[in-house]
């Protein structure tokens, strides 16, 4: 009898090492039906490059030439990331501009978390205020948040949402922003604006003004045109455009609707 309860006591140890073994290889987020974790980037991101490498990058976050006068925190590389699905959705709108004579150009696609919390340090700081005479003339600092300029979550850091214009065909690059060079106003001419080889759609990227509203009426003509052009080509593949900045799209249904990730842009 003691080595038949000595045995019974083994089986039982091994069995409940093996359940042990059985459930912590699930992971939990699989286990609970919810999303990935913030800081991890999951299988369904790809690098744009993957998918369609003719689509111009300008990653703007990675360099100075931004609203903040500096690089983004979280912005490692120049490197444009997506969710598959809205990669996909670019590339099927991208050949379709390529058989007109244009090119889609990226500004920002996925945006970390800490980004974003770059964005409303920046904005709490009244102080700075090195590029107001570039991206918000016309706007007081004080208004950024009141105004919806600058949010603590951004669409982008979903995966799915992305800045973008349309570039004609040759495209010449567009020359680098030297820090402390002369400002002019976003909202400018297309010739007084910092040069961009973007098609004029009558305002800069990320021009804090109500004159970048996709469809405002003071913009007409040629500018008009080229909007709904960008605008007509994106909504085809899926994308809506967010109609306080000609330059948003997010593609729906968004892969993660309710996640906003950190991973750093790499």
């Amino acid at each position: 009898m003691p080595r038949l309860a000595a045995a019974l006591r083994g089986l039982a140890v091994a069995a409940a090492a093996l359940l042990t073994v059985t459930v912590t290889a699930v992971p939990s987020s699989a286990a609970a039906g919810t999303e990935p974790g913030p800081s991890a980037r999951p299988k369904e991101f790809v690098a744009l490059r993957d998918v369609d490498p003719t689509v111009i990058q300008e990653m703007r976050y990675v360099t100075p030439h931004t609203f903040l006068g500096v690089p983004v925190d979280g912005y490692l590389r120049p490197n444009c990331l997506l969710t598959r699905d809205a990669a996909r959705a670019l590339h099927r709108a991208q050949l379709s501009f390529l058989k007109r004579g244009y090119s889609l150009k990226v500004y920002d696609c996925y945006r970390p978390q800490r980004a974003v919390d770059h964005f409303v340090r920046w904005a709490e700081d009244l102080g700075d205020q090195r590029m107001k005479g570039e991206f918000y003339p016309r706007v007081d600092k004080t208004r950024l948040f009141d105004d919806g300029y600058i949010a603590a979550r951004s669409g982008h850091s979903r995966g799915s949402t992305l800045d973008v214009t349309l570039v004609r065909l040759p495209a010449v690059p567009t020359r680098p922003y030297v820090p402390g060079e002369p400002l002019t106003p976003c909202y400018g001419p297309k010739a007084a604006r910092f040069p961009d080889n973007s098609l004029d759609m009558g305002t800069g990227f990320d021009c804090f003004d109500t004159l970048a509203h996709t469809l405002d009426p003071r913009i007409h003509g040629k500018q008009r045109k080229n909007r709904l052009l960008l605008k007509n080509g994106l909504e085809r593949a899926g994308f809506e455009n967010l109609p306080e900045e000609w330059w948003h799209y997010t593609f729906k249904p968004e892969t993660f609707p309710d996640t906003y990730f950190d991973f750093p842009v790499e």
